[in-house]
């Protein structure tokens, strides 16, 4: 039984910092130009090369995605982008196009290539093609369930590492075949630029034309709003995906990759998530007939940035509107107060960088790799000169407070959660 990789999403150079620091075995990133999420913060060139350096000095892979479909006339900018991405010593390049696929074979022979989601691999027939053709990795498409995984890993070689989303924003689509956005917005999701036209509220509007209904011959010209029951009209928008409880059927299926989706999501979220599911499968390696799921790792996640969870597509297919929101927008997310720079053994202080206001005498939690949540009372608050201050109201400043135990390098101090 192998260890699954702990894949986490990195959509600027802070989140990848974070994402290492709270246990990630890999990251994913993009460029500014050819990936599929063109609104995150993504990366330069030269970003690219320091992120390398860096992620490679921490034992940790990088891979770039470039996974949007590029017309003809783009090839000529593509080849030189992927000559680049050669130079930097990347470790894999995530890809749904053919095109772009052979092309980075000829072009970057000593990458690896791991075929996108956006490919929307669904058999083994499907993964075995693409390890023909030279892919070391397939990320499969979301919507099988874990007896699918299971078949499609019996049947293709051992050598070809499966990949699967565990948890994160889901799409309504099917797999890298949304035109939703496109036409509502002219923003292509296919090319980047998804407006998320799923997520918004839709209130369907007919006469007797439109839903042929006899009844409705007298109300020709009235405008109507169609509920689903309980009240809720956001009939496109998924849940996200969350599959912390079921870690045991998740490395039994013989998945290879665990991937967290999220990179235009919060450094915060990236650091916590990344935690949890690193905590969690941790714990099951370190004894599988004894593993017990800690409620306090689904806690981690409660607290952040998210829809309604589901399973997904893992249990089988979702026919009864189950993986559907049935409430607007986003729960709210855990404030993240501070990022921590450094502890001192001597004074037993730890100073932060300030992202939100707060005050002494608030109870706060602080968040390590490899642990929960710690909960204090700031007892008090100092200055970058060491004088006590009463709050922390301005970004970016720096502040020391004390903790009983070593606080490392980007740690997350937050309010505490609510039980």
């Amino acid at each position: 039984m192998t260890k699954p990789e702990i894949l986490s999403p990195a959509g600027n150079p802070e989140k990848l910092r974070a994402a290492i620091a709270f246990g990630a075995d890999s990251v994913y990133l993009a460029g500014n130009v050819f990936g599929m999420r063109s609104a995150a913060g993504n990366f330069t060139d030269e970003e690219i090369s320091e992120a390398v350096k860096y992620a490679h000095g921490h034992n940790v892979k990088v891979y770039i995605t470039v996974n949007t479909m590029p017309r003809t006339g783009e090839y000529k900018r593509l080849r030189s982008y992927l000559e680049f991405l050669g130079s930097t010593g990347v470790d894999s390049l995530i890809i749904s196009d053919l095109g772009v696929f052979m092309l980075a074979k000829e072009t970057v022979p000593d990458i690896a290539l791991h075929v996108s989601t956006q490919a929307s691999a669904v058999s083994a027939a499907t993964c075995n093609e693409w390890y023909k053709l030279g892919a070391s990795r397939v990320i499969l498409a979301r919507e099988l369930s874990l007896d699918e995984i299971k078949e499609i890993r019996e049947n293709t070689p051992p050598e070809l590492e499966i990949e699967t989303f565990v948890h994160g924003s889901m799409c309504v689509a099917y797999s890298g075949r949304c035109l939703l956005s496109n036409y509502l917005t002219g923003r292509d999701a296919n090319r980047g630029a998804c407006a998320q036209p799923c997520r918004w509220e839709y209130k369907l509007y007919g006469n007797s034309c439109f839903i042929g209904e006899i009844e409705e011959v007298k109300r020709e010209g009235e405008r109507f709003t169609v509920i689903e029951e309980g009240g809720e009209s956001y009939t496109y928008s998924s849940r996200d995906l969350c599959m912390i409880g079921h870690i045991p059927e998740l490395v039994q299926s013989g998945i290879s990759c665990f991937k967290i989706e999220g990179r235009m999501k919060s450094a915060c979220y990236t650091a916590t998530v990344t935690n949890a599911y690193r905590m969690a499968t941790d714990a099951y390696f370190e004894s599988p007939e004894n593993y017990i799921f800690n409620p306090s790792w689904m806690a981690e996640l409660e607290s952040v940035c998210h829809r309604q969870y589901c399973t997904g597509f893992f249990f089988g297919d979702s026919v009864d509107n189950s993986n559907i929101c049935t409430s607007p927008g986003y729960i709210k997310e855990q404030t993240a107060l501070a990022t921590a720079l450094y502890y001192d053994d001597k004074t037993g202080r730890a100073t932060f960088m300030q992202k939100n206001k707060f005050s002494a005498g608030e109870a706060v939690e602080l968040l390590i790799p490899g642990k929960t949540g710690y909960r204090f009372k700031v007892s008090a608050i100092y200055g970058e000169n060491g004088e006590k201050i009463s709050s922390v109201p301005h970004p970016m400043m720096r502040f020391s407070i004390d903790v009983p135990f070593p606080v490392p390098e980007f740690s997350v101090l937050r309010y505490a959660i609510e039980n």
